[in-house]
């Protein structure tokens, strides 16, 4: 019998905060006249598992959000449907068990959908990892309520085995050509997954316990959509693959940090300390 994972992805929605540090003003619309959302809480996310005829089961997050979404009170129930556009092939990358979910008053309007990703038979290095696109539909249980019609991106990586836990020396090179040095440690979070101590040029770090999560994909580094520090609302996301030399076991990661007066673009290159 093929082994079950369970890997839960927490997708937590975080606020806009003001820092000493950085120039995280965001444009809001105020609109309190517009549609209440079944939605899932982040668009964009990556699962991983190692092609090694496993199963492994994540969850991700939806949501109720809108202008008048606290005046709902009846539970809502969706079904989840793969967009036609997906590249994942059901029964092949993935299978959804019960496409079904509700939200609840009792459960703050937030619910989880379980994606398993099969392995069975999967050859790593693919060419390109497989994309599912999932979409929320049949929205029922209030008038007030209309499904998000942005799907969520969900790139299904599979990896070879990595082992990139470790300590290493760093050099980071800003877009506008400034570098800075520092050493660090990265923590093994996941299947191919880690999370570094620094993330910009920042000395110290802005987080003592997160920099920036990274996936490793048979060699290519990737960072998926995220909160800066996974403290401030800035988004930081991979613009460029970025890469693990086999024979020497140095990172390269290429990242870009958003902020309202502009973009700044990141590489930084990771040697191991022996």
């Amino acid at each position: 019998m093929k082994k079950i994972k369970y890997i839960i992805v927490f997708l937590l929605s975080i606020g806009l905060l003001n820092s000493c540090l950085i120039d995280n003003d965001t444009d809001v619309d105020k609109n309190d006249d517009g549609d209440n959302f079944y939605t899932f809480t982040v668009k964009q996310t990556s699962l991983a598992g190692i092609a090694d005829d496993s199963e492994y089961t994540f969850k991700l997050q939806l949501e109720l959000t809108g202008p008048t979404s606290m005046d709902v009170a009846t539970d809502l129930t969706a079904v989840i449907v793969a967009d036609e556009a997906s590249t994942a092939i059901e029964g092949t990358h993935y299978r959804i068990d019960n496409p079904t979910v509700t939200l609840t008053k009792e459960n703050n309007y937030l619910a989880e959908l379980e994606v398993t990703m099969i392995t069975l038979d999967i050859v790593t290095p693919l060419d390109a990892s497989p994309i599912l696109l999932l979409k929320v539909t049949n929205v029922t249980g209030s008038s007030d309520v209309i499904a998000d019609g942005k799907p969520m991106t969900v790139t299904l990586d599979y990896a070879c085995p990595s082992f990139l836990a470790g300590d290493y020396d760093v050099v980071t090179t800003r877009g506008d050509g400034g570098v800075r040095y520092w050493s660090e440690t990265f923590t093994n979070i996941g299947v191919g997954k880690y999370v570094t101590e620094y993330v910009g040029t920042w000395d110290p770090p802005l987080n003592p316990d997160w920099g920036m999560v990274f996936q490793d994909v048979c060699d290519v580094i990737t960072v998926p959509l995220q909160d800066l520090a996974d403290m401030y609302s800035n988004e930081v996301w991979g613009h460029a693959p970025g890469s693990v030399d086999p024979a020497t076991g140095i990172v390269t990661i290429n990242y870009t940090i958003a902020f309202t007066a502009g973009d700044n673009t990141y590489s930084s290159v990771y040697t191991p300390v022996k």
